[in-house]
């Protein structure tokens, strides 16, 4: 009877793993009507999402006027405000519905932020500067042609 209650807990426990797996894999996404991969969230978590491309995009402004401006400060701050420790805020639940090619593109996205307050800290040229930001600038360009945010209720 214990023999059983092992295996059968052992079972149950391989399932539960596959099942974590298959989720972190593919998240929750459907085919959008556009051809992108539609990520299905709740209102709160598509508000959350919309808030932290908006912080990213306040970070490429300021970024932008610190190279224009020869402030390496200014670079520095922006950078690091959308950097890896960024990154670490988000919930778990809405890890969980984001498939893995989108986290594969987040994560490289926020180190690169850390590698331009990195490379403005060494003194970098501005001209080099600009290069990363592009750089970083094709990484949110690919990930919105790749996905979308839908809300469910």
């Amino acid at each position: 009877m214990k023999n059983r209650l092992a295996v059968g807990a052992l079972a149950l426990w391989v399932v539960t793993i596959a099942a974590a797996g298959f989720v972190f894999l593919h998240g929750d996404t459907a085919k959008a009507p556009d051809g992108r991969t539609a990520i299905l969230v709740s209102p709160g978590q598509r508000d959350y999402v919309l808030s932290e491309m908006r912080a990213l995009l306040v970070a490429v402004r300021d970024i932008t006027d610190g190279v224009l401006h020869d402030d390496r400060g200014k670079v520095i701050a922006a950078a690091h405000s959308v950097g890896m420790a960024a990154a670490h805020d988000a919930a778990p639940a809405l890890m969980a519905k984001l498939p893995l090619e989108f986290k594969r593109m987040a994560l490289p996205l926020h180190k690169g932020f850390d590698d331009i307050a990195a490379a403005a800290q060494a003194g970098e040229s501005t001209s080099a500067l600009g290069d990363r930001l592009i750089g970083q600038m094709d990484r949110c360009i690919a990930c919105h042609a790749a996905f979308r945010l839908r809300a469910e209720r």
